[in-house]
């Protein structure tokens, strides 16, 4: 289920962006868009996606965290802490 929702995402995404560069490229056809013009709003929006993944991911790890908190599961640190005193 989890994995559904995070490819139905990035499907969702990577249609957006092929739409939104055809329409942009059919501006810069009709002289409404100048090639920089394009290319600067490309950029924006490239950059505005950057600091949205870095954001989400971020978002993403504290629900994870929040999860594995509410679920009672062992984390990585939970472990380590076990070990220690059986490798003595």
């Amino acid at each position: 289920m989890f994995k559904d929702l995070i490819y139905t995402g990035l499907g969702g995404a990577l249609l957006v962006k092929e739409h939104v560069e055809k329409e942009l490229e059919k501006l810069h056809e009709k002289g409404k868009l100048s090639k920089t013009e394009l290319e600067d709003v490309l950029q924006k929006a490239k950059s505005r996606g950057e600091a949205e993944e870095s954001d989400a991911k971020q978002e993403l790890k504290d629900l994870l965290k929040e999860v594995v908190d509410e679920l009672g599961l062992a984390t990585k640190e939970d472990l380590e802490a076990l070990k220690k005193p059986l490798k003595k």
